[in-house]
């Protein structure tokens, strides 16, 4: 049983990273789009590094998510661990449906058109 739990930590810190390495390439490509939109110059450069900065968090954040579940359920399902696993995906649902509606325009139970 414990290697199963050091295997699940290690596979919920390798979630983790991959979240995060999501958020960095997704930064650095946007960032990346954004200059070479800016030899354009149309304004619409800044709303479209938005969107593409947004859609990097985004999907960082499911990533995050994902591994913190995975340790706090597999590795150490205490309630209070629990309890805090609660709150963090409450406080990033949160950040991921502020982010949708400032990408897209629309709350994600909305239709789009």
């Amino acid at each position: 049983m414990t290697a199963y739990r050091e295997l699940m930590d290690l596979i919920g810190t390798a979630v983790d990273a991959v979240g995060v390495i999501i958020i960095v390439v997704g930064a650095l490509t946007a960032t990346w789009r954004y200059c070479l939109r800016l030899r354009g110059a149309t304004g619409e450069s800044y709303r479209l590094y938005r969107q593409d900065l947004g859609r990097a968090i985004l999907l960082g954040l499911e990533f995050l998510v994902a591994g913190d579940i995975i340790r706090t359920v597999v590795v150490s399902p205490t309630l209070e661990n629990v309890v805090v696993l609660g709150f963090i995906v409450l406080i990033r649902t949160f950040l991921s449906m502020a982010l949708q509606l400032e990408v897209e325009g629309r709350w994600p139970w909305q239709r789009s058109g």
